[in-house]
């Protein structure tokens, strides 16, 4: 069993409001050139234009709760020696936040008068895990800076340290998202979903502005952790109600998940999204689905005849450097899901409940 690192690798954070807005010598004379009325206007367009990614920081924390990384890291590593799913847990947490009313913390909302939680829905209910460590990290990180870190920003840290600890890439978090009073159970049951064709993930990635690329980088998550069998029976005794098994699923690999995963079994069973490395981050996954190995019919989808995401699977099987370049950006992209910024929202006191 490969080990959990227990370091993490971090960069200098990059990208300060200074960068975002340096200029040449020649640009800063044509500027003097230029009526201020206009030059006003040009610079209000083109903070609307950039959104969300111009309100996020990677150093927003850096005065205000300087120890964001090693107060996190150190919970998760704490978690990760009695609990070696953890780090895949805490990873698709992220995930399942982002894709229902943008990275904004909804999913971690228990049920209340108020709330009907997110954690109900089918892709969510005994399934998505790790709600008390997301909950212990808070504690200290309210303990070192009360009132300052939200809920979202915590679940895309602890998606980066969880990413490294298992052996993946690291990348510069963007900060500054801000936690919503409301969850929706009703776009939490429209996740992407293991059942969906490829066409529908397509789509479903499109809807919050992510490509087919990013698609297949952030389905390579799927690298660690696990999945229970009520995701796979249909694969193994019912594909697309002929009663058969999926043509497409390797014959030895079918008959030991089938051993797994009898017909009319227990669904809660589990197992492995990666066979080949389990509980680490590398390419096997992709390698996997070329081999006709992928667990779930929306990883083999990605690589079905004709299929438009074949070539990019292709490449991450053949490049862990491709893949490890590629999912750290995906992971960006996904971060600037309609996140709540500014005044919007609130900073939660406890994870679970708004203020």
């Amino acid at each position: 069993m490969k080990p959990i690192k227990t370091e993490l690798r971090r960069e200098n954070d990059r990208g300060t409001i200074d960068e975002y807005f340096s200029i040449t010598l020649r640009e800063k004379c044509i500027l003097f050139l230029i009526p201020f009325h206009v030059l006003s206007l040009s610079i209000f367009l083109l903070l609307l234009s950039n959104g969300a990614q111009a309100q996020l920081s990677p150093n927003f924390y850096a005065t205000t709760c300087p120890n964001i990384y090693s107060i996190t890291s150190s919970v998760i590593v704490e978690a990760a020696q009695s609990d070696i799913r953890i780090t895949a847990s805490l990873t698709r947490l992220f995930f399942h936040d982002c894709f229902v009313q943008g990275c904004d913390g909804s999913l971690l909302l228990d049920d209340s008068s108020t709330i009907v939680s997110e954690k109900n829905a089918r892709p969510n209910l005994n399934s998505a895990r790790g709600f008390p460590v997301i909950d212990s990290i808070k504690s200290a990180l309210e303990t070192a800076c009360p009132g300052v870190v939200s809920c979202a920003d915590i679940l895309a840290v602890a998606a980066e340290v969880s990413v490294q600890l298992a052996g993946g890439p690291g990348w510069t978090v963007q900060f500054g998202r801000r936690d919503s009073t409301t969850a929706s159970l009703t776009g939490a049951n429209n996740l992407p979903s293991p059942f969906d064709p490829l066409a529908t993930l397509i789509s479903k990635f499109s809807a919050v502005g992510l490509s087919s690329t990013d698609l297949v980088a952030l389905s390579g998550a799927h690298t660690f952790g696990r999945a229970q069998c009520q995701f796979i029976t249909n694969r193994l005794y019912n594909f697309s109600g002929t009663n058969q098994p999926d043509p497409t699923l390797d014959p030895s690999y079918r008959a030991a998940l089938s051993r797994n995963c009898p017909n009319g079994g227990n669904g809660a069973v589990l197992n492995n999204l990666d066979p080949t490395t389990p509980n680490g981050f590398d390419n096997h996954y992709y390698s996997n689905i070329v081999k006709n190995r992928g667990l779930l019919s929306s990883d083999q989808e990605l690589f079905s005849n004709g299929a438009s995401t074949a070539s990019v699977v292709s490449q991450f099987a053949s490049s862990q450097g491709a893949f490890f370049i590629r999912f750290p950006q995906s992971m960006i992209n996904m971060g600037n899901i309609s996140p709540l910024t500014g005044s919007k929202g609130e900073i939660r006191k406890n994870c679970r409940k708004i203020n």
